[in-house]
Formats: C-alpha cells, sequence, structure tokens
C-alpha cells in the first residue's frame, strides 16, 4: 500500500511539472515556489502560502526587464516615450488577456464557486507572481531571457502597441462631445484585494453602461475601461 501512495504521489508531481513546462516553456527547480505562485488568497490565506509576495516581487522584476528591453529597442526614444509604452505592455488587462492566452487559468488555485473572482484579473496577477517565482528559481538573467521568449515577443506586440495612443480615455471623450454624447466614468466598486485597493471604474454613455474597466488606481481602471469601450464602438 505504501508503495502505491508514493507512486501516486510522484505521478500527481510529474504530472504537475509537466504542466508547468508545457505552459511555461521551462523545468521548475523549486517546485513549492511554483505551487505557492498559483496559490490565489481565495484558497490560502496566509501569506507564506497564497501568491501575492510573489505577485509583489514578478511586478517589480517585470517592469524592470521590459523597460531594460525597451532602452535597447528605442535607443533614440525619450523618457516620456519609454514609461508610455512601459505601461502599455504591463496594463492590468494585458497581462491578464497574456496569462488567459498562456494557459495560466487551467493551473492558477482559485476558489471557483467565488462568483466575484469570475471577472477579476486574477490571472494576470497569477502571471506575475510566476514571474517572481522563476527570478527566485532562476535568477534574473535568465527570468529576463524567459519573459522575453515567452510573454513579450508572442503576446506583446510591440509595433502595434506604439501605433496606439495610451490616453484613450481623452479619446473617448473628444468623441463623444463630437457626437452630442454624454459620457462619464464612474467609480462602480472599490474593495480590497490582499493588500492592494481594487478599483472598478465604468464607462457610462448617454446613462448605459458601456464597458467596465479594474485596476489599482482610479487611472488605470479608467484607462482600461476606456481602452474596452473604444474597442467596442469600433474606434
Amino acid at each position: 500500500m505504501q508503495f502505491f501512495k508514493k507512486l501516486l504521489k510522484k505521478s500527481g508531481e510529474t504530472s504537475f511539472e509537466n504542466q508547468l513546462i508545457n505552459v511555461l516553456g521551462i523545468k521548475p527547480g523549486k517546485e513549492l515556489l511554483y505551487r505557492t505562485a498559483l496559490s490565489h488568497r481565495s484558497v490560502k490565506e496566509t501569506a507564506d502560502e497564497n501568491n501575492e509576495r510573489l505577485e509583489y516581487l514578478g511586478d517589480a522584476v517585470l517592469s524592470a526587464i521590459v523597460a531594460d528591453y525597451l532602452f535597447k529597442r528605442y535607443p533614440y526614444k525619450g523618457e516620456g516615450f519609454l514609461t508610455e509604452m512601459r505601461s502599455k505592455m504591463v496594463n492590468r488587462q494585458q497581462l491578464n488577456d497574456i496569462a488567459l492566452k498562456m494557459g495560466l487559468k487551467k493551473l492558477t488555485f482559485y476558489n471557483k464557486f467565488d462568483n466575484s473572482l469570475k471577472g477579476s484579473q486574477i490571472f494576470g496577477n497569477t502571471l506575475e507572481a510566476l514571474v517572481g517565482a522563476v527570478y527566485l528559481d532562476k535568477g534574473y538573467a535568465k527570468t529576463s531571457d524567459w519573459v522575453l521568449k515567452q510573454i513579450v515577443i508572442p503576446h506583446m506586440f510591440v509595433d502595434d502597441l506604439e501605433l496606439i495612443d495610451i490616453n484613450l480615455k481623452n479619446k473617448l471623450i473628444g468623441w463623444a462631445n463630437k457626437n452630442g454624447k454624454t459620457l462619464a466614468f464612474e467609480l462602480a466598486q472599490e474593495k480590497m484585494e490582499g493588500s492592494r485597493r481594487l478599483f472598478t471604474i465604468n464607462a457610462v454613455l448617454d446613462g448605459e453602461m458601456l464597458a467596465q474597466g479594474k485596476g489599482y488606481n482610479k487611472k488605470d481602471a479608467s484607462q482600461v475601461a476606456a481602452q474596452l469601450a473604444v474597442e467596442k464602438l469600433g474606434l
């Protein structure tokens, strides 16, 4: 009996490792790190078991890697352009979309019965936590290579992002004024998500909700709402 328990345990570990390899493209050295990175606080409450600390670390590491990438890609561009491009690449909505495309939803441990999580951006947060885990497991140089190979190049279409006006909120307001429509950005919800405050902003056009954005500050949430509204209107 003990033999079969060990065999089943080993099989489960191998399965998890294989899933990580398939999704991340690297073999984990410290498996517990990755389990923690994939554990949302809805299933693991304590700080040493859920992914919020790794998310904090991964956010900083990802930002540094993207900043370095842009600095080298655009040697003659100024600080304002570089900052704007970085914002386009690592905004909350973008990271959540990339995480879903990578298949992180299947790997993330979270309370699937909590309806409030269905429309949230926990998978983008999980992606940041995984960046933190890779950094602790592999070091900065290998993490930088991994981020460029698995996230930036296949999912962040930099040439297209360069053409996008980051201040879509102003663009949307200008369109509404030109067409005699009433547009407002309203705070729909403000709540704590772990140690950070999460804002939900509605873009309301002529009294009806057009789009909804979430972010860790009102400006980011408004920009996400504006981006979704612009796409919905075909602008």
